[in-house]
């Protein structure tokens, strides 16, 4: 008897709301008047803050030496990521760093042929093809405006290649915990190797004004603490790399945020690069097979758990 496919609406729905959240990051980090790393560590310590007495509730499941070994690894590579991306978007437009930044599928859907021998589907290449096609159009329009390729828009594609290995490392640790339990961890190692970071660096981490203090709070309690509440659910039920295609369309909503809050008007090439992107994602997601849709490794146990927090 064939199993019955899982729904799937919490899980995009989800997938939905952490990308309006994480949207919204680019316009926060240029509200700040501190350096990128330090925004990129106030991100993380409020979530971790908040995130510390779940602590006290106990664990479900006991993780293995490998497991936090491979949150630790994620949470090295998140950190990177924030810090990469966070100064890239000091240093080039929100809408172009938020584009490179997010072109991750590229490196997941290698990855996830290479190191786990998972080739992806046809359609999400096909999918993909367009969203990157969309997002070259507006990077092309932005560079054209430079005399050579940007500092910032080299952070962002660092960017993109550490957080696609947090994705990767969060699909399969998702495996073997719920929402909350990989989260909070995750969140934890980030804070503390962002701490380290911005130590070496000799970065300042004072806060200069108000203005910057909410900012940092919408950064860590929306963009970080809801957007990959979320983002962490949906990885619990749909694979990296529908996930990360399905993030790109991040770039035409900070355009239009950054054109609404930031004076950065949209450009004709914006607008088409974004009509793309958009119909890249829809592509991915509707064209994949039912039975690629969810993680083969997450089983009943976790999804349960899962829901069970994240309600």
């Amino acid at each position: 008897m064939q199993k019955p496919t899982p729904n799937k609406t919490w899980p995009y729905a989800a997938l939905f709301v952490g990308i309006v959240c994480i949207a919204w990051s680019a316009i926060l980090v240029r509200w700040t008047s501190i350096p990128g790393p330090a925004s990129a560590f106030y991100r993380l310590l409020i979530p971790a803050i908040v995130l510390l007495p779940t602590f006290l509730i106990p664990s479900r499941q006991k993780l293995s030496t490998r497991s936090y070994a491979i949150i630790a690894i994620g949470g090295f590579f998140f950190a990177l990521d924030l810090a990469f991306y966070n100064t890239s978007i000091l240093q080039t437009s929100a809408a172009n760093a938020t584009l490179l930044g997010n072109n991750t599928p590229i490196v997941v859907g290698l990855l996830t042929w290479l190191v786990f021998r998972r080739r992806p589907a046809f359609s999400f290449w096909v999918g993909l093809a367009l969203a990157v096609a969309g997002s070259l159009v507006i990077m092309g329009a932005d560079l054209a405006k430079h005399a050579k390729f940007g500092l910032g828009d080299a952070m962002a594609l660092a960017a993109a290649a550490c957080f696609a290995v947090y994705l990767m490392a969060t699909e399969e640790i998702r495996a073997h915990t719920s929402t909350l339990e990989f989260l909070r961890l995750a969140i934890l190692s980030s804070t503390i190797f962002m701490f380290v970071f911005a130590l070496i660096l000799r970065v300042p981490l004072a806060i200069p004004d108000h203005r910057t203090l909410l900012a940092l709070l919408g950064l860590g309690l929306v963009s970080q603490l809801g957007g990959y509440l979320a983002l962490t659910y949906a990885l619990g039920h749909l694979p990296a790399t529908i996930t990360s295609v399905s993030l790109l369309s991040q770039g035409p909503l900070t355009a239009l945020l950054a054109a609404l809050l930031l004076g950065e008007p949209l450009t004709g090439y914006q607008i088409a690069g974004g009509a793309l992107v958009l119909v890249g994602v829809g592509l991915a997601n509707r064209l994949s097979k039912p039975e690629e849709d969810a993680n083969a490794a997450f089983g009943p146990a976790t999804d349960a758990g899962a829901r069970e927090h994240i309600g």
